[in-house]
């Protein structure tokens, strides 16, 4: 099974320039439609605890699901800043789809950035047409997989948990090393229909917060793979590898709407509550200049969050679309910018749905208001890979110029 790679002078991705006001408009007002219905009832979705089949039908409906693809073949050749954009005001009221919809953009992005050339187009009409959501299978500090040659396809066996989108997606992104055969120790991009022979879903996502995203373990028992489920192989390409500054980008811009979410709520919330502390000199809790002064701190946080997000976000289309191609050096300052990213929208969405709660008061703290949700879910995510080896990054090239090595964590 061989896949003859993309010519060094074709472009590699489809993505250039960067989003106008009109583009940025038009997909922030359908985010903020489909982040409003996903408010209507999150909380009761996040305690059923079930798999988000019907709010997956919200996203393809809205158009969200193919913003990044291609024009010219249904999609709505959208940038990346719109996407991320698109995350985070979904993250405002469910962290748990804007998850979903995040890793679905970084997923299908594959298709543009290992798929070869000749093969984009055909990914691109099925995965349009079929309104295809991305899951992935490519948690890397799980077992590896074994993926033997058999015949002229491959064998797939192992399990990876923690595969965010697998329960709902039709296609499953799997990430596999060749051993035997022509291919034997190559990196290889696996796509997987939903019910594939052999693959098993095992529904156990039973964690503190992002419920809903679908991040169940999989199971591959003796699972065969064809030609046509090949996407691609790893290449030493940079711009293949800014999928990794891509997934990490995807997690600022959630971890901020998060934080962004916690504060509206909480907003409402103070300004609902009547009369103030015994000992204020204010008539309401409003008015009183500690509720006040801890909102100042909060909000001017998470305004210095957006905007380096709003800013790190123009950069990534920049890089991923450069007319010149990407080098190793453009893709670790992008690197490090998105790490220092990470760094301050994690630190913050923590901090922010942890202390809203000291301006809400006791009363806030009830099971039916759910202001936890916030907290619960951007504790739980932003655990995903520890954010202290991200400020380690960020420091050693601040002081030395050292560049971590590409991985899928950096």
């Amino acid at each position: 099974m061989t896949i003859v790679e993309t010519p060094a002078t074709t472009a590699r991705t489809h993505w250039s320039g960067s989003a106008d006001h009109q583009e940025i408009d038009r997909w922030d007002a359908e985010a903020e439609r489909v982040a409003a219905v996903l408010g209507e009832d999150a909380l009761a979705r996040d305690r059923a605890n079930a798999q988000p089949f019907a709010e997956v039908e919200l996203l393809k409906g809205s158009g969200l699901t193919t913003l990044l693809d291609p024009a010219e073949w249904g999609g709505g050749g959208a940038h990346w800043e719109s996407a991320l954009r698109a995350v985070r005001i979904l993250s405002r009221t469910d962290g748990s789809i804007a998850q979903l919809l995040g890793y679905h953009y970084i997923n299908s992005a594959n298709i543009a950035l290992v798929a070869p050339h000749g093969e984009r187009e055909r990914w691109y009409r099925e995965s349009i047409a079929g309104r295809w959501i991305w899951g992935d299978s490519v948690n890397p500090v799980d077992p590896n997989l074994t993926l033997t040659v058999d015949g002229d396809g491959y064998r797939l066996n192992g399990f990876k948990r923690y595969s965010t989108g697998s329960g709902v997606g039709e296609a499953l992104l799997v990430n596999a090393v060749v051993e035997g055969g022509a291919e034997h120790g190559r990196f290889a991009f696996l796509v997987l229909p939903f019910g594939h022979p052999g693959v098993e879903l095992v529904d156990d996502w039973d964690n503190l917060g992002q419920r809903l995203s679908a991040s169940n373990t999989v199971t591959y028992r003796d699972v065969r793979v064809e030609a046509r489920h090949l996407l691609g192989f790893g290449t030493d390409e940079p711009v293949q590898s800014l999928i990794t500054p891509g997934i990490q980008l995807v997690f600022g811009n959630l971890y901020l709407g998060i934080a962004q979410g916690a504060l509206a709520q909480a907003r409402a919330l103070t300004n609902a509550r009547p009369n103030a502390w015994f000992l204020s000199t204010a008539d309401t809790y409003r008015e009183d200049p500690f509720v006040q002064r801890l909102y100042g701190e909060l909000v001017s946080r998470v305004a210095a969050v957006e905007a380096l997000a709003d800013r790190v976000n123009r950069r990534f289309d920049e890089v991923i679309g450069s007319p010149g191609g990407v080098d190793a050096e453009a893709r670790a300052a992008l690197e490090i910018e998105v790490a220092r990213l990470k760094v301050v929208s994690s630190d913050t969405a923590v901090d922010v749905t942890t202390r809203v709660f000291e301006a809400t008061g006791t009363s806030s703290t009830a099971t039916r208001v759910g202001l936890d949700l916030h907290w619960r879910n951007v504790r739980t995510h932003s655990l995903h890979d520890p954010v202290d080896y991200k400020k380690l990054e960020v420091g050693a090239n601040f002081l030395t110029g050292a560049v971590q090595p590409i991985s899928l964590y950096t």
